[in-house]
């Protein structure tokens, strides 16, 4: 995902990867779309940890995308298009 996402890959968006936010810290971020992406395996499924996690980080304005790492094996034209369809609604694109 990274060597899609770096490098304003993705419509000259600027993410940086493995970003302290707060007291966490985040697969991806880009801090003009306040967009924030992880990338969750199978133990991450209804998580309270990380719904307190994403409270957080909304709470510090930024949206949380998450995605199952088989979704990016499987449908990744898909995760990245979500992804910009976000970026877009906050007029970073």
């Amino acid at each position: 995902m990274w060597l899609l996402l770096r490098d304003r890959r993705l419509s000259g968006l600027k993410f940086r990867r493995q970003m302290p936010l707060d007291s966490y810290v985040v697969d991806f971020a880009s801090l003009s779309a306040r967009l924030v992406v992880e990338l969750d395996g199978s133990q991450h499924a209804d998580s309270e940890r990380d719904q307190v996690r994403d409270a957080a980080l909304e709470a510090l304005g930024y949206e949380v995308l998450r995605f199952w790492n088989t979704d990016v094996l499987l449908r990744l034209a898909d995760v990245l298009e979500t992804i910009f369809q976000h970026a877009m609604q906050k007029g970073a694109c």
